[in-house]
């Protein structure tokens, strides 16, 4: 399923940021923040070797580089890890009509059916009723694609979910891909 739209986080109360916590934490803990953001083993130790960061700007040009060096096997466990834990798309809920919901699970059977892998796309920036739309015409738009253009253009989306995902473990609202 599709990432969620970043919610901004607040500064903790000991009044170190996110990215403080992040940079001091034990190399494993690290890790393990780092996997929820990009499911690649691989990706998350790179990113975790290099701390500390002085800002976000340097994590997420850090986190983009490891993102176009990862290995057709880095993205598959990647997208793998998506599959297992999709995110529920907010715009789902309520707003639409049945037959949207209906397609929208049908495309992502198709999908899955297709190309062997979850279906992910970077929803930060829309606002919530634009979601189901965005993730329809989106999953329309890429079942045309070939599995080649597909995979890089899931790896992208990963890319670019990663980037919103480190803003929240860095406390930084408002910045994405």
């Amino acid at each position: 399923m599709p990432s969620q739209k970043c919610r901004p986080r607040r500064t903790p109360p000991d009044g170190a940021s996110g990215l403080d916590r992040f940079n001091s934490a034990a190399a494993g803990a690290a890790e393990a923040a780092l996997l929820a953001c990009c499911g690649s083993r691989r990706w998350a130790r790179r990113i975790a070797a290099h701390r500390p960061y002085p800002d976000l700007e340097a994590l997420l040009a850090a986190a983009d580089e490891a993102s176009y060096d990862l290995s057709p096997g880095d993205l598959a466990e990647a997208l793998a890890e998506e599959s297992l834990s999709p995110q529920p798309l907010a715009g789902a809920r309520g707003r639409g009509t049945l037959a949207a919901h209906t397609a929208l699970r049908a495309a992502h059977a198709e999908y899955e059916r297709r190309f062997r892998h979850a279906f992910v796309i970077c929803l930060d920036g829309l606002r919530e009723e634009e979601l189901l739309d965005r993730v329809l015409s989106g999953i329309r738009d890429r079942l045309g694609h070939e599995p080649d253009e597909e995979r890089a253009i899931a790896a992208d989306e990963l890319r670019r979910i990663a980037r919103g995902r480190l803003a929240h473990l860095a406390g930084v609202a408002g910045e994405g891909p």
